[in-house]
């Protein structure tokens, strides 16, 4: 193997090396780098990338990719792992969401080195470190005061990635429609293989949540040859596919008792909850509308009329067979 040529320096086979490429200065003179691990094998391979804190509250994917850096499987690395465990450390800092300049990262895809900061970081990372690799995964986490299920979301019509996403092994595969700047849309223009990972809260460690994407990343890793020993799939072990998904949303102020959980399979017109009065004369169910899964809740018990409570993945059926747009969760609240 050759050296890996990456930001202006030489990794050899079988090496190591944190890279820092220059974003930002900020007005206090600090500089803003967005740090890269470069893990170069001895053995030819693909170029695969991991990601985490796209959205800077989302911080379980640091703590994902630390895990899969000090994995011993690893250690034997054919091809080139590029690991990226803070893309946003702007919103990391300041534990927001989004960028100083109040942008989604992750609705300024493919960027420019000419367009705002949010569009300056997404050239960078999008340059150096995306269109570098074959494939990629990009770890997520529910928003604000929600959690949610370990899930993959993957682009429809595209066998490889959903090879992929079931060697992964989440419990749900949510196949959605791109959205427009984001990092899988411009991913998938540039011919580069980005399965999309959801699990977990924002500002939270949620320990299942890491495990399953440690698990499954070693698994893709293992599929696409970049690794000999992955973890098994315990018995009996089933993913459930889905296409859509639809939010229960409250019908009534109050406070909300939830009855399921997120992983639970629940039937059309089944209750999951229930919304009563802080004095408890009244009470108002909160039901299903389809079969399906709940694959993310809200961890807040206070609720107003019409806020976003349990988010369902529809079973899937020959009369839900049309591939939805899944929103970011802020952007149904």
């Amino acid at each position: 193997m050759k050296p890996f040529e990456f930001g202006g320096r030489q990794v050899a086979a079988g090496a190591r090396e944190t890279v820092e490429l220059e974003v930002s200065v900020l007005a206090n003179s600090t500089r803003m780098n967005l740090p890269v691990h470069v893990v170069h094998g001895q053995k030819p391979g693909p170029v695969f990338f991991i990601s985490g804190v796209v959205h800077g509250d989302e911080i379980q994917g640091v703590e994902i990719v630390r895990r899969i850096l000090t994995s011993a499987a690893v250690k034997s690395l054919s091809g080139t792992l590029l690991a990226v465990p803070i893309v946003n450390g702007f919103g990391f800092l300041n534990h927001s969401r989004y960028m100083p300049d109040r942008r989604d990262l992750n609705r300024s895809f493919p960027g420019s080195d000419q367009g705002s900061l949010a569009s300056l970081l997404a050239d960078l990372f999008f340059r150096e470190v995306v269109q570098r690799s074959q494939f990629g995964i990009d770890f997520h986490t529910a928003a604000l005061h929600r959690t949610n299920l370990p899930q993959i979301r993957l682009a429809p019509d595209d066998a490889d990635l959903l090879h992929l996403a079931e060697t992964f092994a989440p419990p749900v595969i949510l196949t959605s429609k791109l959205r427009d700047g984001s990092l899988r849309q411009s991913a998938k223009e540039s011919g580069v293989k980005v399965l999309l990972y959801e699990g977990g809260e924002a500002l939270r460690f949620d320990e299942a949540s890491i495990d399953a994407a440690v698990k499954g990343t070693l698994r893709v890793m293992q599929t696409i040859g970049m690794i000999e020993d992955a973890p098994k799939l315990a018995p009996h072990f089933s993913i459930t596919h889905s296409s859509s998904s639809t939010w229960l949303r409250a019908p009534e102020g109050g406070i909300l008792h939830s009855v399921r959980r997120i992983g639970d399979r629940v039937g059309r017109l089944e209750p999951v909850g229930v919304i009563s009065d802080p004095l408890g004369t009244s009470h108002v169910s909160v039901v299903a509308e389809d079969d399906g899964i709940i694959i993310g809740r809200t961890n807040l018990p206070i609720v107003n009329r019409g806020d976003a409570l349990f988010h369902l993945a529809r079973i899937k059926t020959k009369a839900r067979s049309t591939v939805q747009p899944v929103p970011d969760e802020d952007e149904i609240i």
